[in-house]
């Protein structure tokens, strides 16, 4: 009952957020939702309404989706399709404290919760989402590698681009497999990690050297790093798994010129495990709100 007497409205969402309504309504959460009529939820404490019947006056949260809201201030919602017009005058009757949770967040959002003073938590910014999402993610990229090859990931060599969060986990997860995996990255701190882990380190700036004998290419890095020069170096039969956000770190014309499989593979927490991701959305909202309410 960790969130008994807090009522949260959810507007959108895909199949993670299913998930997300479920988990807080099991901590006693009043929900409203809005973008889920075609989904049966027989909860007590989950009310089906639309965004002119939400009591924003008495809320503690507004969960947006992982998209949260567009410059144009509307939300998608997938249940059916569609899409939720939101505004700043609906922003205005929530209390003071009324906190907003987005997966990501325009400029127009971040603009509406300044303007009315309200908190505003871009979820898929915090490290423990990003570590905790890492983990589908690898497992997503292992599947995809997988089913577009013809020889074992067992011996085959990989090339990680990038080692933040994601890449940590994806590199460690295809040596786990048997895979020979070089990671490119650019700081020394990053290079003696890496050797730690017992793989291969090379600096970004020698990409174009590195890539001839390797097999499955995976980026991480959010800007164009796999170039023309690199993808013309590379074997032709080789795969690329651009796992960057929007528009990738691929010249994938480049790669399509070539006959290089290149696919720029977004969102995989939610296509490849929407109850995992979910539950970490809701764990992460309800520590959040119990840590405020301690506070």
């Amino acid at each position: 009952m960790k969130l008994k007497g807090k009522q949260l409205a959810v507007i959108g969402g895909d199949k993670r957020y299913i998930q997300v309504i479920n988990h807080l309504a099991e901590q006693h959460a009043m929900i409203y939702i809005e973008g889920f009529s075609t989904i049966d939820f027989p909860q007590e404490n989950i009310q089906h309404t639309s965004l002119d019947e939400i009591p924003f006056e008495t809320l503690d949260g507004i969960i947006l989706p992982v998209l949260g809201m567009d410059n144009n201030e509307q939300i998608q919602l997938n249940y059916p399709a569609g899409k939720a017009q939101f505004s700043d005058e609906l922003i205005r009757k929530t209390p003071g404290d009324c906190v907003i949770y987005t997966g990501t967040a325009s400029e127009r959002l971040k603009a509406i919760a300044k303007e009315n003073d309200r908190e505003l938590i871009i979820l898929f910014a915090r490290d423990d989402i990003a570590i905790a999402n890492s983990i589908p993610t690898a497992e997503a990229t292992l599947q995809i590698a997988m089913e577009k090859i013809d020889y074992t990931i067992h011996n085959s060599n990989v090339l990680v681009t990038g080692f933040g969060r994601v890449g940590i986990t994806v590199a460690r997860l295809f040596a786990n497999t048997g895979a020979e995996v070089t990671v490119a990255a650019r700081n020394h701190a990053d290079f003696a990690r890496i050797k730690e882990m017992r793989l291969t380190p090379v600096s970004i700036s020698q990409l174009t050297e590195t890539i001839p004998h390797i097999d499955i290419c995976i980026n991480t890095v959010p800007h164009l790093i796999i170039t023309k020069k690199v993808i013309h170096a590379m074997n032709e039969n080789s795969l690329i798994i651009d796992l960057a956000s929007h528009p990738g770190g691929t010249d994938f014309s480049a790669a399509d010129g070539r006959g290089i499989q290149a696919i720029h593979a977004l969102g995989l927490p939610g296509k490849a495990a929407p109850k995992t991701a979910g539950d970490i959305i809701a764990h992460t909202i309800t520590q959040l709100i119990i840590e405020k309410n301690y506070i």
